[in-house]
């Protein structure tokens, strides 16, 4: 859920926006806050007090989906109680289930998805002028103006760089939600972004759904490399982060850059998916496991102090104990800082929901939690390296911990929980870690 900004909580009408999945999720939710705010809606994190719900969803698994359908058998009666309130369903479920949501949930005003995002307050004035909702979902579209969205961080900010994607992994549903990958134009980035930084933004987040394939569509020799140096040139602008990367394009040009900038930082999430080179075969990742294993020697012997963090999927068809093993072989050789991992969900549409399963859930439940077991011990391992060491480190609020403490996360993305006044959020500061967890560390401030 995005949080309630000052900036915004003193216009008369309320928007309550939920956000599910990914950073590129709630990038669109803060350009779905623009288009609102120009409606006159400011943003609140209380719903009952909200002239407007929007869901912003998530498909890429089957939970995310039924965390929807949970919210909305939740969201009737609120409608019944006040018929004046807009529902509205955005994103990627929206995207691939819109006349479904309609169907099922008659009480919902309106669907809209990923393509269409700036045809909202249209939606909402045709709303407000007819009894029956609107289902509004286009198959294709560029639908992204960088100047048109809301921060509601002042001092950091999410840059998409490429939308949709071209991999068609055959679990993923993304290419089938989000379209075809289209990068947005380099000129437009390093503009967007020296406005940001002049206007107070010290980090910012490059997204797309595989960066490294950035500028293929554009022609003229574009990289993702010479982007990343463009970006890293912009006075004033103290961290750049990235993701997600795909091995299959993650060039040691890529990690030469990582090395020589001192504001990129030195974390790579690197999804792995699977250890087995069968399963990777079938999940059409297009690299081997020989190979990521190179990358990640190259980044290990090329930058100092660098964390890989990874996705992992337990459970694909076909994938029997010894693909699993080689899996877990795989994390034990890497060394992940922190694994997300998941169990299989299959998403209708893609080739693996066509694969037959013959691995029982009650099998790969067990997977996972070994699985879980060993990267957690690693990741406690991991964390444990920086106990003692001075780090700097970006105070982004309070903490989510303790409400009495600050938190604020080290370049490798490891949040750190510190005592500090308010005062001190938005700064980037020298903090000493004092104990590591599993997930997160404690800290103090230094000087």
């Amino acid at each position: 859920m995005l949080k309630e900004s000052k900036i915004y909580n003193n216009l008369a009408k309320k928007v309550y926006i939920e956000t599910f999945g990914c950073q590129m999720n709630e990038y669109d939710s803060e350009r779905i806050l623009y288009y609102l705010e120009q409606m006159g809606y400011g943003l609140t994190d209380n719903r009952d007090e909200s002239d407007i719900i929007i869901l912003n969803t998530c498909a890429v698994r089957e939970k995310a989906n039924n965390r929807l359908f949970g919210h909305l058998g939740n969201l009737k009666p609120v409608k019944e109680a006040r018929p004046g309130i807009l529902i509205c369903v955005g994103g990627c479920t929206a995207q691939s289930m819109g006349e479904e949501i309609q169907r099922k949930y008659p009480f919902v005003d309106i669907v809209f998805g990923t393509h269409n995002i700036s045809e909202l307050p249209e939606l909402i004035s045709q709303r407000t002028t007819q009894d029956k909702g609107i289902c509004s979902v286009v198959s294709d579209g560029f639908d992204y103006d960088l100047d048109k969205v809301k921060r509601i961080s002042s001092f950091q900010a999410l840059v998409p760089i490429t939308i949709g994607c071209n991999n068609f992994c055959s679990y993923c549903i993304v290419p089938y939600v989000r379209g075809r990958e289209k990068s947005i134009e380099p000129a437009s980035i390093v503009k967007s972004i020296k406005e940001m930084v002049s206007g107070g933004v010290i980090e910012v987040t490059l997204l797309g759904q595989n960066v490294n394939s950035y500028g293929k569509d554009l022609g003229r020799g574009i990289s993702f490399s010479n982007l990343l140096e463009s970006v890293s040139d912009i006075v004033g602008l103290k961290r750049i982060r990235f993701m997600t990367s795909h091995p299959k394009d993650c060039s040691p040009d890529l990690v030469r850059i990582i090395k020589e900038r001192d504001n990129i930082v030195h974390h790579i999430h690197l999804p792995l998916q699977a250890g087995s080179n069968r399963i990777l075969d079938k999940m059409n990742r297009k690299y081997t496991r020989e190979q990521y294993l190179d990358i990640i020697e190259n980044i290990r012997n090329s930058i100092g102090r660098s964390t890989i963090t990874t996705d992992i999927i337990v459970g694909f068809p076909g994938e029997e104990r010894k693909d699993f093993k080689d899996t877990l072989d795989m994390v034990q050789k890497v060394r992940f800082g922190r694994a997300f991992t998941f169990i299989y969900s299959p998403r209708e549409g893609t080739g693996a929901s066509k694969m037959v399963d013959m691995v029982s859930l009650e099998e790969k439940k067990k997977w996972f939690n070994e699985l879980l077991q060993l990267q957690n011990q690693i990741s406690l391992e991991e964390n444990e390296k920086f106990t003692g060491m001075k780090i700097e480190v970006l105070v982004e609020g309070k903490s989510h911990k303790d409400d009495r403490l600050l938190e604020g996360r080290m370049e490798n993305n490891t949040v750190i929980n510190f005592e500090g006044s308010a005062d001190l959020i938005g700064k980037i500061l020298p903090v000493r870690i004092i104990r590591a967890r599993t997930f997160h560390m404690m800290g103090e401030l230094v000087g």
